[in-house]
């Protein structure tokens, strides 16, 4: 499809003039993007729907995780439909009611008065409109800018429009991407260098365009990106019915010194069409005003020189190039602005920030030195800027004034103009033109000292600020000035020639070219900005300046040439003696080479490669460049082109060239065409090598797009690998003892572990050795060590060895240098004082000699019958079959078959292949013996997850065995012993889990409980913050996970952080602290300070697992995973809320440590470590009061009334205010005065802000021991009755609170009123129920605040004491919630709760889910919003848009509430198709087969 395509030359960087030359520049342009958008209404079921309803609806699928994956899926299918239903109306409806500093440039041109249908245009316009229908034209006398021309057209055409620039990186934008945006438009208004580098990559041919519109189209010649367009695509295109209509706009085809004819020659030529203007000039002069010209002469300026500081510095560091170019502006200022302004510019141009600039310029120049010099000489060179700056900050610049040289004439003279213009208030509007962006700055400096009071300065410049001294100003700043200027908040503003043309730049009363003009075009258009009647055009003129006189003839002349030119064209429009030959100007660059793609038509060009070499390769998170080294070879300039380090090409050398651009060039091309060869630059010549650079390279990029991120897991406690790699003299001991250790259904026998180090005190936990019961392990730390002798470590080796591979399976390397631990056997019975009893008294010795000296035991036929009982034996072909003997069984031989009953095996037929694990051919070759006894035997399973309780699969596994001895192994292991060895690995699992997290807290520096640091850095699922839905891979036996926690911290975190800002702030108002400490507690700041801590490490994700409990560091030699090489690496994937939330569960376990106690220092140093914030910094309790000063309202003489309003409510709660001035200041309502000096007290906003802080922490701590085990959203939901507005607001009347309330509203006053009338009312009524508050209207909010303000006040009062806080609410709320299922109710009014019961308690449906995503922009400028859906089975029922996740969720909510209420049982399960009741357990993960469980069942 063909389209139209506007190029304007002016955006963004268009804007952007030299770095101290403000004339127009070509290159294109970065756009600051802020959007706003109004929240979508829920789309309306499709005409469809019920079709779709008639199939059968998809398959359930058998597990959570493929249920969720396809709710995923269908979620992701309609949000993108969803998205482009956003209809732009509603922007708009946003826009409208949105403030101008937080639109982007497109929103704000929507709101423009300009930008409305054009229903009656003016005469010249239409005949110029008609004419351009005929032929190809050049209209001249409009100027506009893409987003100001997107704007008037998108409200004037009835096509789809879009535009284009170069801040939406478009320049990487693949072809598919642009193939879309062109058939979704009629047409696209983009700059130049956009569309050109459309044709360059062949994303779109010139003969796609119908129309092609240039703005200002002056700019086509020599390398602009018009005459490139025209010169590299138009004219290659030779089929003339495929080159599109060009219409073309501007003010005068000159804009430079020459001759116009000819230049219009030039420009009919290059752009194949015909100039035209309105055949009755007075059309145009009747439509538009020229103003009254005038010369304002000042007196002859003095010649630059150097002030006494420009002379320091020239003297000292003139050879400093990066300060020659400020040197050479100050000299310049000294004549033109006078000494203070060019003083001035110096302390402008070396602030810290612009220093930076040049240090970056002086490296840069450094590094582009083909002869590289040593380091000392960049050292040098930034060690003398430094010391100029210096000189700069210490010089004492002297006042402004109007006295000798400190301001020149022409400053004086421009003074007394605009003090003339600005004598009194006006509506006036005046725009000073200026050549120089200094000169502009400095003049909005000057202006502002002595200036008129009734001027409002504006500085108006382009955006290309890239060298030290040089003004920042970002497109949309220049919007916003434009807009401000219209508005009236700016008439004075000082521009450079970024304002001539291309702006939508109010008229103005007032123009004055401070700087004359350089050519007729900046002439015409800067005079054309005076459209006022009666306005004033003036030219300020030196003096006997004959070079001034001189311009004002000749822009006058020329004018006169051009108006007789536009009048004297000829009807047919056919220039006469129009001798410039198009083909001469072209001969010159196709000298040039360029290459263009046989598959897609792209093309590489000298000037393009540049460009494309730019991008090269693509890595836009390090922004990496390539570099060019010039150098000169036989009087012709080579240039050499250094590419970034991770590219597959370093260097490339181009062809040597007269001109340095050309030869730079030509290095570039070649580059080019070297990566195009070796495939690292597509057919349509964009890179693609980003692809080969490393996975994980842009992982950080994707933080909060995707739900998960891949980091590293800590399996294995740091400890063991730093205390391996010498044979240790001592060992030190931990008992390792089973309650009820019965439960197992057979003896067992107590182990040591033994470890280099001793283990500090660990918790006890639980193990499952039965079905429904738990038998807690304990793990005693003995303080005495073992020094070991003779052959013991070489005993307690063999044995531990010995119990990896008999019990395991496992044949390790002996190397006890690199042992992590040992194992032991105790003896039965263990003495009272056993932690502080001599440890070595408590090993078994014998059986550790025993076992070191016999490897099994041996059988043959002669072995007596009774001596095979209680053995414990191997299976030597199947590691996992083992087996304890019960005794013989004497009836049966092994040429019998297998008794019923008997656990599953491979081969069932005889009790003697039974007993065999060989293959069929070693089976085939064995022989044994036919008279051996037949054993009764249990077989151990492996079950070792002993962590978790038992499924009734494993329950249910048959054990009883019959073997044939002769092919066992028996063990040396005692049964006992090998009995508890099976609960070892569990054992040990938990004991690394422990010391892995005591590590954590360790390096952050935390003293923690080692059962809560292990609950804190728990995360047993997937989706383990989504409470109450099925839990995605559960990870059994973990223990509790740090929900809970994380609740309980999150408040902390609140708390402290609001105690520390109050104390810090005392200047701040509410919002400030609201968005300070929003900064601290946020999400994406406990992410960052994780991260850098590396947190994720020790986060347990991974419940127990046969592959990660066994020991490091000694060599595998047999056994599963020998031949595994190196340290394994193990990853763990983990959203980013999972990592901030352990940051506030640590926050959590830190608190509970020392709940006992009362202390809360550990849990104020975990906020410190975590929100690495200045505004926290405490890390004990008391130094939040030490951090506060006392203000000075506070410590002031109370008055009497505030000593009587203490004593008043002293008596409505038992505690005295030392300072009553703060009490006073509780009660005083924002809109109640307060005062000035000493006498001001501040209103309650900031002590409210405190004390909803503090009793948020009293409910929680309330509920969180009141109910252990309730869940965090439980928790949630009955908190916010406890803080709800409704609540605090009766009990503030309750308390008498709203009679001392000082507020001067009326309207407040009456409300409060008629609020305490029906809570009074409602109490009295209520017989003594606990909830009657719930029953009433919401109260004024100022009710509610004075309670919070009011505990703010006690604790500051108190000295930050925090027991008060507690005593209020023992006091006056803990009453009311002693039963807590009174507001069951309550909570459930909560949307998302309701719904959730709703749908689970009453329809009996478990195939639901609300999910929610961040909207796709399809309307560049709108906010990020969020959208939310309820989906039933697979069906999106309602939706919900908000800025944030969870309003996103209540509004879906409530829609589908809605819907659903009132619908009966049986009414639901029709429309939804809902069969959740019958199959209950089809969503049920199945249970893995016996030889998959994780764990034994002895």
């Amino acid at each position: 499809m063909a389209a139209s395509v506007f190029v304007s030359p002016l955006l963004g960087d268009a804007f952007m003039p030299g770095l101290l030359d403000d004339q127009v520049q070509l290159q294109e342009a970065e756009v600051a993007v802020a959007t706003v958008a109004e929240e979508h209404a829920a789309p309306e079921k499709s005409e469809d729907t019920d079709s779709e309803h008639e199939d059968k609806s998809s398959p359930r699928p058998q597990h959570v995780t493929q249920r969720r994956r396809l709710q995923n899926s269908i979620f992701s299918a309609w949000l993108s439909k969803r998205a482009e239903k956003v209809t732009r109306e509603e922007v708009k409806a946003a826009i409208e009611n949105a403030d101008d500093e937080v639109l982007s440039i497109r929103n704000l041109m929507s709101k423009q008065e300009s930008n409305i249908i054009i229903g009656d245009p003016r005469e010249y316009q239409i005949e110029l409109f008609e004419r351009a229908k005929k032929q190809d034209i050049v209209a001249v006398n409009c100027v506009t800018l893409v987003f100001q021309q997107f704007a008037v057209l998108e409200c004037n055409l009835n096509q789809k429009i879009d535009r284009f620039c170069g801040d939406m990186n478009t320049d990487l934008w693949t072809k598919s991407v642009w193939d879309k945006h062109f058939q979704d438009n009629m047409a696209i208004v983009c700059t130049a260098e956009v569309l050109y580098n459309c044709l360059l990559h062949s994303f779109i041919s010139i003969d796609q365009i119908n129309v092609l519109i240039f703005d200002e189209a002056h700019h086509a010649k020599k390398n602009h990106s018009y005459a490139r367009i025209i010169k590299d695509f138009y004219i290659a295109e030779h089929d003339l019915s495929k080159r599109p209509k060009i219409f073309g706009m501007t003010a005068s085809p000159v804009d430079a010194k020459v001759d116009v004819v000819q230049a219009a020659r030039e420009l009919e030529t290059l752009l194949h069409c015909q100039i035209a203007t309105t055949a009755d000039l007075s059309l145009l002069r009747a439509s538009i005003s020229r103003p009254i010209e005038q010369v304002l002469q000042y007196s002859q300026l003095p010649p630059p020189y150097m002030t006494a500081l420009c002379s320091e510095i020239h003297n000292r560091f003139n050879d400093l190039e990066s300060l020659v170019r400020l040197l050479r502006c100050a000299r310049e200022a000294s004549s033109d602005l006078g000494e203070w302004a060019a003083d001035h510019l110096w302390s402008i141009a070396l602030t810290d920030e612009e220093v930076r600039k040049v240090e970056r310029e002086i490296e840069l120049a450094f590094l582009a030195e083909k002869e590289q010099q040593p380091v000392e000489v960049l050292n040098s060179s930034m060690a003398r800027v430094h010391e100029a700056t210096e000189i700069v900050k210490n010089y004492a610049f002297p006042p402004l004034s109007f006295d000798g040289n400190s301001v020149s004439s022409k400053v004086i003279c421009l003074h007394s103009y605009l003090n003339s213009v600005f004598e009194r208030s006006t509506d006036a509007r005046c725009i000073v033109f200026v050549k120089q962006r200094y000169t502009a700055r400095l003049l909005a400096e000057i202006f502002k000292r002595i200036g008129s009071p009734h001027m409002k300065l504006g500085l108006l410049v382009g955006t290309n600020a890239g060298e030290a001294g040089d003004v920042k100003f970002s497109v949309r700043q220049q919007v916003l000035t434009l807009m401000k200027f219209r508005k009236g908040d700016l008439n004075c503003l000082f521009a450079t020639s970024i304002a001539e043309e291309g702006l939508d730049i109010p008229a103005c009363n007032t123009i004055v070219r401070f700087d004359l003009y350089s050519t007729l075009i900046q002439y015409i258009q800067s005079r054309g900005r005076a459209r006022h009647k009666n306005s004033k055009y003036v030219h300020m003129v030196e003096q006997g300046n004959q070079h001034h006189i001189q311009a004002l003839k000749d822009v006058h002349k020329n004018e006169d040439i051009l108006r007789t030119f536009c009048e004297a064209l000829p009807a047919d429009r056919l220039l006469l003696g129009n001798d410039y030959d198009l083909e001469d100007a072209l001969a010159k660059e196709r000298t040039h080479r360029t290459y263009t793609d046989p598959k897609t038509g792209a093309k590489l060009t000298y000037r393009s490669s540049l460009a494309i070499l730019a991008h090269f390769p693509h890595d836009r998170e390090t922004a990496l460049r390539a570099s060019y080294i010039m150098s000169v070879e036989s009087k012709q300039y080579v240039c050499e082109v250094i590419l970034p380090e991770v590219s597959p090409i370093t260097s490339v050398t181009g062809r040597p060239s007269a001109r340095k651009a050309i030869a730079k060039c030509s290095a570039a091309f070649e580059a080019c065409l070297k990566l195009r060869k070796a495939g690292y630059l597509d057919s349509n010549l964009l890179p693609i090598y980003h692809k080969q650079l490393p996975a994980m390279r842009n992982a950080h990029l994707a933080l909060s797009l995707k739900t998960t991120n891949a980091y590293g897991m800590r399996v294995k406690p740091e400890v063991w690998e730093q205390t391996r790699g010498v044979i240790p003299t001592e060992l030190y001991m931990t008992v390792l003892d089973v309650k009820n250790a019965e439960a197992l259904g057979r003896p067992s026998q107590p182990l040591a572990l033994l470890t280099r180090f001793r283990i500090s005190e660990l918790p006890s936990f639980p193990l499952h050795l039965r079905p429904g019961t738990a038998s807690e392990v304990s793990c005693k730390q003995l303080t005495s060590n073992i020094k070991l002798a003779d052959s013991m470590l070489a005993k307690l080796t063999s044995f531990t060895l010995r119990i990896y591979k008999d019990i395991f399976n496992k044949t390790y390397e002996v190397n006890e240098a690199d042992m992590s631990y040992w194992l032991a056997p105790l003896v039965n019975y263990m003495p009272d004082d056993l932690v502080t009893g001599e440890s070595r008294s408590l090993i078994d010795w014998p059986t550790l000699d025993y076992v070191h000296e016999i490897e099994e035991i041996p059988w043959t036929i002669d072995t007596p019958l009774g001596k095979l009982s209680d053995h414990y034996l191997i299976d030597r072909w199947d590691g996992g079959r083992r087996f304890f003997s019960i005794g013989v069984a004497p009836d049966l031989s092994p040429s019998d078959p297998v008794p019923e009953g008997c656990a599953a095996h491979k081969y069932m037929d005889t009790i003697l292949n039974y007993t065999v694990s060989l293959f069929s051919k070693s089976r085939a070759r064995a022989t044994w013996r036919k008279d051996q006894p037949v054993l009764m035997a249990h077989r151990v399973l492996h079950r070792r997850n002993w962590l978790d309780d038992w499924d009734e699969a494993e329950q249910n596994v048959k054990t009883l065995s019959y073997l044939c001895p002769e092919p066992l192994k028996f063990s040396t292991l005692p049964t006992a012993i090998a009995a508890m060895g099976y609960l070892f690995p569990a054992i040990i699992f938990r004991l690394e889990a422990y010391l892995i997290v005591l590590e954590a807290c360790s390096k952050l520096g935390l003293c923690i409980k080692p059962e809560l640091a292990l609950e804190a850095l728990t995360k047993d699922s997937d989706n383990t913050e989504e409470h109450r839905t099925e839990q995605v891979h559960f990870q059994r036996g973990m223990g509790k996970n740090y929900e809970r926690l994380e609740f309980i911290g999150d408040c902390f975190l609140k708390m402290a952080t609001s105690i520390s800002l109050y104390a810090q702030n005392a200047g701040d108002d509410e919002f400030e602290s609201h968005v300070k400490r929003m900064l601290m507690l946020c999400n994406k700041n406990l992410f960052g300070t994780a991260i850098r801590l590396k947190l994720y490490e020790y986060i347990r994700t991974q419940g127990f697992s046969r592959r990660t409990w066994y020991p490091e560091g000694i060599k595998l030699l047999e056994g599963k995973g020998f031949k595994k090489t190196g340290k394994e690496v193990f990853k763990h994937h983990l959203n980013d809320k999972t990592v901030a939330d352990v940051c506030e569960a640590l926050i959590g376990a830190s608190l509970l440590s020392y709940h006992d106690i009362g202390n809360m220092d550990m849990a104020v140093k975990a906020v410190t470590i975590f929100v690495s914030n200045p505004d926290h910094t405490v890390e004990k309790w008391d130094e939040y009061y030490q951090l506060y000063k006392l203000p000075a309202y506070q410590t002031a003489v109370p008055t009497a009334w505030q000593v009587d309003l203490a004593a008043q409510l002293e008596r409505l709660h038992n505690y005295h205010f030392c300072y009553p001035r703060l009490l006073h200041s509780a009660f005083t309502h924002p809109s109640y005065p307060s005062g000035t000096g000493r006498d001001r007290i501040p209103n309650y906003q900031r002590l409210e802000f405190l004390g909803d802080s503090l009793l948020d922490m009293a409910c929680v701590n309330f509920l969180f021991y009141r109910y252990p085990d309730r869940d965090p959203q439980w928790l949630t939901e009955h908190k916010m009755a406890m803080v709800s507005n409704k609540f605090l607001g009766a009990l503030s009347v309750r308390l008498g609170f709203h009679k001392h309330l000082r507020l001067l509203s009326s309207s407040h006053i009456r409300m409060i009123q008629e609020y305490v009338m029906e809570i009074t009312e409602a109490d009295a009524e209520s017989n003594g129920a606990r909830d009657y508050w719930t029953t009433g209207k919401n109260p004024p909010k100022c009710l509610p605040d004075i309670v919070e303000s009011y505990i703010g006040a006690i604790f500051v009062d108190s000295k930050f004491d925090y027991k008060e806080v507690e005593r209020f609410f023992d006091a006056h709320v803990r009453w009311f919630f002693e039963d807590m299922s009174i507001y069951d109710t309550f909570a459930n009014c909560h949307p998302t709760t309701y719904l959730s019961n709703l749908l689970t308690l009453d329809f009996g449906c478990t195939n639901y889910r609300l999910m929610s995503d961040e909207l796709p922009t399809i309307i560049e400028g709108t906010p990020i919003r969020v959208i939310a859906v309820v989906m039933i089975h697979n069906e999106i029922i309602a939706e919900g848009i908000a800025a944030s996740g969870k309003y996103a969720k209540l509004k879906a909510s409530s829609k589908a509430l809605e819907m659903l209420t009132g619908l009966a049982p049986f009414e639901y399960r029709i429309q939804y198709r809902c069969d959740c009741s019958d199959k209950k357990t089809e969503d049920g993960e199945e249970a893995p087969p016996v030889e998959e469980i994780m764990g034994s069942a002895i």
